[in-house]
This record gives structure tokens, sequence and C-alpha cells, in this order.
């Protein structure tokens, strides 16, 4: 199963291309080129008969935001003209035969996990961002499309010095700047997959911060200080790093089966949006596929 994380190449494209890119009505439409470019690439290296496109709608109404108000608060509110070529993207997805899912409450990490968690098959989750490691079950991939590159749970422990599954573990210790997640201060990335190697995970380091003090790890006794002091801080960093694997979702939202695409849709929605031929033959081609 191919599982998409839609956001991260749109707002790839929107910020990377020009945006003199223009449809029929001159508003921009940048961000819809460089996704649909990605969107048939992709789709000519990948034949999976089961995939579906996750598409961020919670951007500020997560149930994240609800648990820490600072949630991706650092990050910028994506700019009008982005948002207004989201809609377009996620045409152009469900016309070429893909299903498509959002939600106002949870991410679409969160909608990706709950897909991966009932699939029957092993699944390749298409991004950049590492917190979805944390789902990669013994023949999952995570697939760094723009990077070309693909990892497998061993790759994940030989990149973060972590199993997958102590991903959210991990940033609890360490946090995380992207999404404003807090962390422990004064706990880096080395020493977070020491005293995961030491101790199962976060909770026993907190039950027991005298085996912490005693681990002989540089600092040991002002580690444990640390987490005494920030306890609450890592559980709910934490809580904002765990991607949620069971969302209900309706029979039709579980419906991962590629269909035919829909060329005479596409086609509409590349007259309506003004495409320009090369784009517009880029999809017809996949469309043929």
């Amino acid at each position: 199963m191919l599982l998409v994380d839609a956001s991260v190449y749109i707002f790839r494209a929107f910020h990377s291309l020009p945006s003199s890119l223009t449809g029929r009505s001159g508003r921009p439409m940048n961000a819809v080129y460089g996704y649909a470019a990605f969107l048939t690439q992709l789709l000519a290296a990948d034949d999976d008969a089961q995939a579906a496109v996750a598409f961020d709608e919670s951007l500020t109404t997560s149930f994240r935001n609800d648990l820490y108000a600072d949630y991706k608060a650092t990050r910028e509110a994506p700019p009008a003209a982005l948002v207004a070529q989201i809609a377009a993207c996620r045409d152009l997805t469900e016309a070429m035969g893909l299903s498509t899912v959002s939600s106002p409450v949870y991410e679409a990490d969160d909608l990706i996990g709950t897909l991966a968690a009932s699939a029957e098959q092993p699944v390749k989750i298409v991004t950049s961002d590492k917190d979805l490691a944390q789902l990669l079950g013994p023949d999952d991939i995570l697939w760094d499309y723009a990077r070309e590159i693909r990892y497998d749970r061993a790759a994940i422990r030989a990149k973060f010095g972590v199993d997958a599954a102590a991903i959210p573990d991990y940033l609890a210790l360490v946090g995380d700047t992207v999404d404003n997640i807090p962390g422990v201060p004064g706990i880096g990335a080395k020493t977070a997959a020491r005293l995961l190697d030491l101790f199962s995970g976060l909770d026993a380091m907190l039950a027991d911060l005298d085996a912490v003090a005693a681990s002989g790890l540089r600092g040991a006794t002002g580690l444990a200080e640390k987490l005494d002091v920030h306890a609450e801080q890592a559980r709910l960093s934490r809580r904002l790093a765990t991607i949620v694997t069971d969302i209900e979702l309706s029979a039709a939202e579980r419906d991962t089966a590629r269909q035919t695409p829909d060329r005479k849709r596409l086609a509409a929605i590349c007259d309506e949006l003004g495409l320009g031929d090369r784009i517009r033959r880029r999809l017809d081609e996949a469309a043929r596929a």
C-alpha cells in the first residue's frame, strides 16, 4: 500500500517554484504545477494497487493544539496564495484515481497511521517527515521521495540511534523545533539515544531517576535532575509526537483501491485552472498508464 503525505510536496512546490507560474485567472499555480509533477512521477515509479493520499486541513485545529497551545506556533501561517491551491491539488489527486483523506481534528500523519495500522500488506509511506518512522513494521518503508532515500527499520535505527517504535520517546527527550515540541532542555540526540538504549522508554526513566543518575552516562546526575524537573513536559512532548492509529474512518475513507483515472474530469480541472500544455500532457500520459 502506498500512503502519501501530500502537504510535504505541496509546500515544497510552492516555495521552490516561481509565483509567475499562473493559471488562466492570473493567480499563482506554482504549488499545483509542482505537486502535479511530483504525483505523475510517483505514479510512474510505483504501481501499487492500494494507495491513499492524506491532506492536512487541521493546520491550527488539530487536537494537539488543544493539548499545547504553542504546538507548531513557530511556523508561519500558509499564505493565501498557497491555501487557494490545496483544493486543486486534491481534485487532481482524486481525478488520477487515488483515494484522499483529511480531517479538521487529526493531521495527515494520524490518517496515514490509521490506514497503515489496518493494512494487510506492507506499506510505503511517502514523506520526508521523520515522525512517521514510528509506524514502520518489519516490511514497511519510509520513502523520502525528493531525496530518493528509502528507510526500513534498520535504517531508522542507524540514522537516529533508536528503534523506529521509540521515536515518540526520542522526541519526548530531544523535542522538535519544526513542530515546536519542547522536549527536555539540555538533552540532545546522542544522549537521548543512549538513555533509550539503557531504559525501555521514557516511563522507565521517570520511574527510576536514581538509576538514571547511576547510569554512568556523562553528566548522569544532571540528566536525572532535568528529567525530574521536566517530567510533565516530557510526557506532553511524547503525546504530541505520538501518531494516532485508531481514528474512526468510514468505509469509503478506508477504501484505498486505486481507480481508473477520470480523464474527462482531469481535462475539466486543467481547463478550469488554466494549466499549461506541458503539465496537461504529463497528467494525461499518467492517466493512460
